[in-house]
């Protein structure tokens, strides 16, 4: 079996773009969704895009093909929301081992076409895990700053539900991305943790982060370095950061993350920022000239899109991320490393840190 860490010593790799752009393309409507299988749901399911697993694989199907065709080495599977949490807005919470599985076994078909193709290129499968709906750090309630809609244990649960499934499913990578929250990350983290010990095998673990606007923190707040810190605790094998910007908006960021991380680093940006419409039209050519930047820089190891982006951008990522330098982890000199909102380095120039109480009313 091919091992993707020795892929990542050769050269760059891909990874595809967006499935719900792909999705949205198809102009599905609500009997589409359902299928003849759950034609008297109900509650609508129109927007479940995961769903389409068991309703319409021949569409994600299709979808994966046309990512592969264009040169992706790693495709996502269609669990983007796959967890009894973002499920349950379905009534779909029983469906989560299905679905993953499911979603895992279509990739999983996808790329072991394209291998036997290309021995030579070989394709790999991310198990995805997104963000879910819930936030574990912040209350959604302005009057209560106490409550949490859900708490760290029901979302590392929900999480080893999903990564079992798409364990079974034989994925090559598991992926948690687009964290807004690194305590929902964590959860998710310690759920996979879990799974493997369980199964007394491990799977590569790619993290990507979101920065949610120029003020370059998380939505739960963390600076980037901060960030960092918080999920460095697991062998990793890359940490990334994809969606909320475009890759022109990235750049400081992932400038930031290629020189500090211990890890492989991978970038999946928007293309472009949304328009008046909420749509993203940033062009394959434009969007190459910022990933193009990326590598000319040494900045990434896996280049791919995510909302908006299409096979054409990453038939463009393909084309340059063939030519380009692999990126050569930097070596980090050891120091306790420790994060909140911000972080902190422990280091033999530190002369004196204070660990205390500064949570009473004085400060």
């Amino acid at each position: 079996m091919i091992n993707i860490k020795n892929e990542l010593k050769k050269r760059v790799l891909v990874l595809d773009g967006a499935m719900g752009t792909m999705i949205q393309n198809h102009h599905l409507n609500e009997e589409d969704f359902r299928s003849t299988r759950f034609a008297n749901w109900p509650v609508n399911v129109k927007g479940n895009n995961d769903l389409l697993s068991i309703t319409q694989p021949a569409i994600i199907q299709e979808i994966h093909d046309e990512y592969l065709a264009a040169g992706a080495d790693i495709i996502e599977t269609n669990t983007f929301n796959a967890t009894s949490i973002s499920l349950a807005d379905y009534q779909m919470e029983d469906l989560v081992y299905e679905i993953n599985f499911a979603s895992a076994q279509l990739a999983r078909k996808a790329a072991d076409k394209f291998s036997l193709l290309n021995p030579e290129k070989p394709r790999f499968v991310a198990g995805v895990l997104g963000p879910t709906n819930k936030t574990t750090s912040l209350s959604p309630d302005v009057n209560d700053p106490g409550y949490r809609a859900v708490y760290f244990d029901e979302l590392k649960n929900a999480y080893f539900q999903q990564a079992k499934a798409l364990f079974d499913g034989k994925v090559d990578v598991l992926l948690v991305e687009t964290i807004f929250d690194t305590l929902n990350a964590k959860a998710a983290l310690f759920a996979l943790e879990e799974l493997f010990e369980k199964e007394e095998k491990k799977l590569p673990v790619m993290v990507s982060g979101t920065i949610t606007d120029a003020s370059g923190r998380t939505l739960s707040g963390q600076t980037l370095e901060a960030f960092l810190n918080s999920v460095s605790h697991i062998e990793l094998l890359s940490i990334g950061l994809n969606c909320a910007l475009g890759a022109e908006q990235l750049r400081p960021y992932i400038k930031e993350l290629s020189e500090k991380s211990p890890f492989y680093v991978s970038v999946h940006p928007n293309a472009g920022l949304p328009n008046q419409f909420g749509e993203y039209d940033e062009s394959p050519e434009k969007m190459g000239t910022h990933i193009h930047d990326f590598l000319n820089h040494d900045f990434a190891n896996i280049v791919g899109g995510c909302c908006g982006t299409t096979p054409d951008h990453i038939r463009e990522m393909a084309k340059i991320a063939e030519k380009a330098n692999i990126r050569k982890i930097p070596a980090h000199e050891t120091a306790t490393r420790l994060s909140g909102l911000e972080p902190l380095k422990i280091s033999k120039e530190v002369n004196f840190v204070n660990i205390g109480e500064r949570t009473n009313v004085s400060g």
